[in-house]
């Protein structure tokens, strides 16, 4: 039996901290098939929360639950704005 050292309530506490930032999100569609776009957290709810993509003809999924990110269906890693010149 494997523990688990996350749990819903710090899922959702890093979730409402990357409200409103760029964010990169990778979606495990099963069979090795992947789908990493951008987007924006747009809303932070008790059960779910939403993203805004940057492509506007996106047509995927765009509520997520929790527990997606709990079983590794969904990641969220925070895009940095650092640019090098």
């Amino acid at each position: 039996m494997i523990k688990v050292n996350v749990s819903i309530n710090s899922i959702k506490e890093a979730i409402a901290a990357l409200s409103g930032k760029t964010v990169s999100v990778k979606l495990n569609l099963g069979r090795n098939k992947f789908v990493t776009f951008p987007a924006t957290v747009s809303g932070v709810y008790p059960s779910l929360f939403t993203v805004s993509p940057f492509d506007k003809n996106f047509l995927g999924k765009t509520a997520y639950s929790y527990s997606e990110i709990l079983c590794g269906r969904v990641r969220i890693q925070e895009k940095s704005e650092s640019k090098t010149q």
